[in-house]
């Protein structure tokens, strides 16, 4: 055989495959799991003071859900396939903390998996909003710029004092001059880039969060000085942006 005639062999099996894949794309399944540094986390750990942040701060937490938007997966030509607009991932109600797309995909490896953590701008401030997120009640109020909130984190640490105080880490689009004109100093939201990942058939993709994150990088969180009405507070909540950035991570391998 010669050498373009094993060439053109090779490229037209490639090609078949190519075809084969895009024939016949398949369904994927997402998990969220969340952690506090390696220890596994669960609505059943709610409720207690059992979680130590990097600044000494013992905490519980009462409330989690946070919202993803614009999940993609990237092609190797760097076309970009959007596969599920947004979900709210609640885990105090056990609530998308797995789910499967609403469109099959095509096998193969892509060179890069991305959600936006929070809405973007265009997507936040949509006409009359998103029924689910308004049932939710997951809506920032107009004063503070309205759309929606990105993460809302309660409960209770040991304050100062040695007492028991509430704390709730809210995030949302920073804003400035809370009224009927606020400013918006920078966006908040982000892109998370999660890297390559291979679909086939009943693939699972674990997505993990680190809570502990959210109040050690870079900015040591002192739930002492920044507890509550973080939402008006935009210094606090463009500290949260950059914590936000070592939160998430993906587990490749189907637990």
């Amino acid at each position: 055989m010669t050498k373009i005639a094993s060439t053109l062999l090779i490229l037209l099996s490639l090609l078949s495959c190519s075809s084969d894949d895009e024939k016949n794309p398949v369904n994927i399944t997402f998990k969220v799991n969340h952690y506090w540094d390696g220890t596994s986390v669960t609505n059943a750990d709610f409720n207690t003071i059992k979680f130590i942040n990097a600044n000494g701060n013992q905490l519980s937490i009462e409330r989690l859900r946070y919202l993803i938007s614009n999940i993609k997966l990237k092609k190797s030509n760097n076309e970009v396939m959007v596969i599920e607009s947004y979900k709210l991932v609640d885990v105090t109600d056990n609530i998308n903390l797995s789910f499967s797309p609403s469109v099959n995909i095509p096998r193969g490896t892509y060179s890069n998996l991305s959600f936006t953590f929070g809405f973007n701008n265009e997507d936040n401030y949509i006409e009359d909003g998103y029924n689910d997120l308004n049932v939710a009640i997951f809506n920032v109020p107009a004063m503070l710029g309205g759309g929606y909130h990105y993460m809302q984190l309660d409960g209770k640490f040991i304050n100062s004092d040695s007492e028991e105080q509430g704390y709730n880490y809210h995030a949302i689009k920073a804003v400035d001059n809370p009224g009927a004109n606020p400013t918006f100093p920078q966006d908040t939201y982000f892109e998370v880039n999660l890297g390559s990942v291979t679909i086939s058939n009943n693939t699972v993709l674990n997505i993990e969060m680190n809570i502990a994150e959210w109040f050690k990088n870079p900015h040591i969180w002192d739930l002492n000085l920044l507890n509550q009405m973080l939402m008006p507070n935009s210094s606090a909540q463009i500290m949260m942006y950059d914590n936000g950035q070592s939160v998430f991570s993906l587990k490749p391998d189907n637990p």
